[in-house]
């Protein structure tokens, strides 16, 4: 027996499509009409073909409603929601977010560049070692130059570790913190468009006809702004949530990503000094 393609590809769903049976059991059965080479499938057979059918002309139409929103904002013709308090909130982590991720360019700079001059340090101070070892009318002097070298460059590798602990808790603190609730804004943002989308959509009903054949219309439009709506209060709140869990962590953070660099700061002047 001979079973048409359908019109589907394989590609598009991952169950078999209209038309193939799939081996191992199952609840469905399979007619074959009399003088007929067609397969006739139950109902219970094509069920998961129209579900997924069903997911991408709802994927479609989502799409549709969210782009021309989209357009309709950028043309100046179409209403948006804003939230200044969370807009404001929201553009300033950005610029925060852009301010740490050039303090932390600056730190990886220094930190190279403190590298190469402890190498220059330790390289001098073996020079002025060999000095002193070979000229004994300057054994002192190349000595103590010797000495000096070697102990700056002892102490920077304390100040190295301290940039490189400061370097690592900012990095975490942009890369993972910062843009985990980047991701949020992002989900947020998505949800806005969708909630002004349908919301749109359903002003646009309730300004036409009423009657038998608008209402269930007007009433399906009701229920999936009903849907996004709620999605985008819960993703609202979600992203006051962690706007304001930074907000109350930034300082303490700082305090403690400073402080030990200060710290290492202010003993490597003291030992330089005396």
């Amino acid at each position: 027996m001979k079973v048409s393609d359908s019109s589907v590809s394989a590609s598009s769903f991952v169950s078999p499509p209209e038309g193939i049976i799939e081996s191992g059991p199952h609840k469905g059965t399979m007619q074959t009409p009399p003088g007929s080479g067609a397969v006739v499938l139950s109902d219970d057979l094509k069920n998961p073909a129209m579900e997924k059918l069903d997911l991408v002309r709802k994927w479609s139409i989502n799409t549709y409603k969210c782009t021309r929103q989209i357009l309709s904002e950028k043309l100046g013709r179409g209403s948006k929601t804003v939230d200044l308090e969370l807009e404001a909130q929201i553009e300033l982590l950005r610029e925060n977010r852009r301010k740490y991720q050039n303090v932390i360019k600056l730190a990886q700079a220094l930190a190279n560049q403190l590298s190469q001059i402890m190498q220059t340090q330790k390289q001098l101070g073996d020079a002025f070692a060999d000095l002193s070892l070979k000229s004994p009318e300057l054994h002192e002097e190349f000595g103590y130059n010797a000495d000096t070298q070697r102990l700056l460059s002892k102490n920077g590798e304390t100040l190295l570790a301290a940039i490189n602990f400061f370097i690592s808790s900012v990095d975490t603190l942009v890369d993972k913190t910062i843009e985990d609730t980047m991701i949020n804004i992002k989900q947020y943002e998505t949800a806005r468009v969708e909630y002004d989308a349908y919301r749109t959509d359903l002003e646009e009903l309730n300004l036409g006809p009423r009657d038998g054949n608008t209402m269930p219309k007007i009433e399906q439009s009701q229920q999936q702004f009903q849907i996004h709506r709620e999605k985008f209060e819960r993703m609202r709140n979600d992203v006051s949530v962690k706007l304001k869990f930074l907000e109350e962590n930034k300082v303490s953070f700082w305090l403690f990503c400073c402080g030990d660099l200060q710290s290492s700061w202010l003993m490597l002047s003291c030992k330089t000094i005396f």
